[in-house]
């Protein structure tokens, strides 16, 4: 009977590896046409009223915008779908891009640390509340009159509201000597930045702080007698399986580095620069496994998990300030939003980068690029993503436009100086164009909203002009997350 009966039995398992095989051929199939949408469907993020969206390629805007390298990772129901790499590492030896190519993460380096805090924190090692100059051991934090009425705390560092200086950091040019970290927090050269200090009462008011991470930073260290990469890679980068990250370049990864570009499309000068504000700013990673620390935090959160941080704790992650949505080391999506979650960017020399996830939906995005310019293709790329996975976020928007007035037009032309960078403003008749490198260095068209503001299609900046008491155009005022005043110089 059995040699009758397992001929029958091996056909029937062939039969079962074969339609598997087809399912996962069908399965992959489908993913690449959902990458190419993606690929092949990058939207601006305003459209005018009445016009038809156009989709853009996504190599079209790498070139149009001087993006030479961007690496995208996606998760999907709580779990990395698929990860990609485009164009170049570096623009001059035409290094590709590959998922495993790392890029500095800058200020996403933050949410990565305070994951790392809050263990020490379950552990035992760190206060979470109370004095930090209790803790610090190798220096202490300045006392002045707002600690006389409010501490620092751990907590407080980590949200942004313990009212310390120094939003970020310029970080350190291979021709450059790299200060120590006390360096850094007193100013002290080859420092290039001020000291750390409080200057408002903590717990008063949310001011985003690298100079409150650096505090940070030593904390930890004084507390574990590790150096800070090695006390990451141990508590947090092991753990999660993130093999490709570090929070230092070692010597044998500098040829999987991809190399920062400046606005003009050239590399950064050295390739990249040094920080040893690493808790603000120096890891080094992948969107994949930026991914995984994000599928973390958001099994954590469902008590699905605790390779790190105990649901408890992560849910304190979550939990916003009463200052600020903005939890401990994470942006958070405001509560009312039924799919709220967290996310981060980062913004060092030559590099811009993003994650962004939804908590309870197990879906987000990890993009990196190296290029000043970066942050304007990330916003389109999560545009089109948001299209393809049903995301409640990152959708186009649309405006009504005025008609144009030539005569208007031709009083708002000429020469501006904004931050540094001449901005160039064109009439031809009734159409007015803007060219900038802060806006991608290309031409692009801006078009009159009815509030008399000036508005592009790709830059989510929104450009106003101001006259003086004799009705003359004097200044470009440009707004987009701040302002910023250009004065007309021609």
């Amino acid at each position: 009977m059995k040699k009758i009966f397992a001929p029958f039995a091996c056909l029937s398992l062939l039969c079962l590896t074969m339609q598997a095989m087809a399912e996962d051929a069908a399965t992959v199939d489908a993913l690449n046409v959902r990458i190419s949408r993606i690929e092949n469907g990058l939207l601006p993020q305003t459209v005018i009223k009445g016009r038809p969206l156009q989709p853009m390629r996504l190599a079209e805007r790498m070139a149009a915008l001087k993006v030479p390298g961007l690496s995208i990772a996606i998760i999907n129901q709580g779990k990395l779908e698929w990860a990609r790499g485009y164009g170049y590492a570096d623009a001059l030896s035409k290094q590709p891009v590959t998922v495993e190519t790392r890029f500095q993460a800058a200020s996403i380096s933050k949410p990565v640390t305070a994951m790392a805090a809050l263990a020490l924190v379950e552990r035992g090692s760190l206060n979470l509340d109370g004095d930090v100059n209790q803790q610090l051991q190798s220096w202490k934090l300045p006392g002045n009159a707002f600690t006389d009425k409010q501490v620092v705390s751990l907590r407080g560092l980590l949200n942004h509201t313990a009212g310390i200086n120094v939003h970020g950091f310029q970080g350190y040019a291979a021709s450059q000597d790299v200060p120590s970290l006390i360096d850094v927090l007193e100013g002290k050269k080859p420092a290039n930045s001020t000291a750390v200090r409080v200057t408002a009462l903590p717990d008063s008011v949310w001011s985003y702080s690298g100079g409150g991470y650096s505090i940070a930073q030593l904390l930890m260290t004084d507390a574990s007698h590790e150096s800070f990469p090695a006390l990451m890679k141990k508590n947090v980068l092991d753990k999660l399986g993130m093999d490709h990250s570090s929070f230092e370049l070692p010597e044998n990864w500098q040829s999987m580095a991809a190399s920062g570009h400046l606005a003009n499309g050239m590399p950064v000068p050295g390739k990249w620069h040094r920080y040893p504000e690493m808790a603000a700013a120096s890891l080094w990673t992948t969107p994949s496994d930026l991914a995984l620390f994000a599928i973390e935090i958001q099994q954590s959160s469902l008590a699905k998990s605790n390779k790190v941080l105990s649901p408890e704790m992560t849910r304190q992650m979550l939990t916003p300030s009463k200052l600020k949505d903005y939890g401990l080391g994470v942006f958070l999506s405001p509560a009312t939003d039924k799919h709220a979650g967290f996310g981060h960017s980062g913004s060092n020399e030559g590099y811009r980068t993003m994650l962004t996830t939804f908590t309870s939906t197990g879906q987000g995005a990890a993009l990196m690029t190296n290029s000043e310019n970066g942050s304007e293709l990330i916003q389109e790329v999560l545009r089109a993503i948001s299209m393809e996975y049903g995301w409640t976020d990152y959708k186009v928007v649309e405006k009504i436009a005025r008609a144009g007035d030539a005569s208007e037009y031709k009083s708002l032309a000429g020469e501006y100086a904004l931050a540094g960078y001449p901005v160039i403003i064109t009439a031809e008749a009734d159409r007015l164009y803007v060219k900038a490198a802060p806006f991608g260095g290309d031409r692009q068209e801006l078009f009159s909203a009815l509030d008399g503001s000036y508005f592009m299609l790709n830059n989510m900046a929104s450009l106003r002009f101001e006259k003086d008491a004799n009705g003359d155009v004097s200044a470009l005022v440009v707004e987009r997350g701040g302002k910023s005043i250009g004065k007309k110089i021609k």
